[in-house]
């Protein structure tokens, strides 16, 4: 990693607190690189031989099995991807893909490994990730088995709101196929939901969503009450 480029890196919620040898330690083994959008990044099976953390841009995390593949997660700024198999050293059970032009470094896993076991900060950090990533597992599991399809796009449309600083109105940044298939519905599906959610209050303009009753929404939604 060039020596212009550490201030901003060291700024990572992941990074922010380590000591600061540590740290140069991890960023001297390291590379900010840039990726064109569609690029795969690893495959499922493969060893972890990295941390990625996204920088700007937007990722994919997907799974394949009998010819079809269905999205996992989409990856936004700034996060980790995919801890879980760099502090276990087992192989990834996701692919990741970029959806867009990306920033993203990475980390050689082993030296991960290696610094977490002397910098406490890293340690809690990697904890903290790790507990966010479990917990947003659960919320998805909850979701999937309680909600029918449009009350889960109802959900995501609320979800990003909130992410978004609650203004009621919601810019998408993956395609809509891509909506789809994280949520575990067909493209047709999907239109079908948003001609519900329409009689909810909830106005659809390409990638913009407007959320105009946000009251009528979260009565069909049901939001999750225990919040973060």
């Amino acid at each position: 990693m060039r020596s212009g480029e550490r201030p901003e890196i060291a700024r990572l919620p992941l990074f922010s607190k380590m000591n600061e040898a540590e740290r140069d330690r991890i960023f001297s083994g390291s590379f900010l690189q840039t990726f064109p959008p569609q690029l795969v990044l690893f495959e499922s099976g493969q060893h972890a031989d990295f941390l990625h953390v996204l920088v700007d841009g937007l990722a994919e995390l997907y799974a394949t099995s009998a010819g079809r593949d269905t999205t996992m997660r989409i990856v936004e700024p700034v996060s980790s991807f995919i801890l879980a198999a760099v502090v276990t050293d087992m192989p990834y059970l996701m692919s990741a893909r970029t959806l867009a032009p990306s920033r993203i470094l990475l980390v050689p896993a082993a030296l991960v490994r290696e610094v977490i076991k002397r910098d406490t900060a890293l340690m809690q950090a990697t904890m903290h990730e790790l507990a966010l990533g479990y917990r947003d597992l659960v919320r998805a599991l909850i979701d999937m088995k309680l909600r029918q399809s449009a009350e889960r796009l109802g959900n995501l449309i609320l979800q990003q709101d909130r992410r978004q600083g609650r203004t009621g109105e919601v810019q998408l940044r993956a395609e809509k196929r891509l909506l789809a298939s994280l949520l575990g519905m067909t493209p047709e599906n999907l239109s079908r939901a948003f001609g519900t959610l329409a009689r909810h209050g909830v106005i659809v303009d390409g990638a913009r969503i407007r959320i105009a009753d946000r009251t009528a929404l979260e009565e069909f939604s049901r939001p999750d009450p225990v919040k973060d």
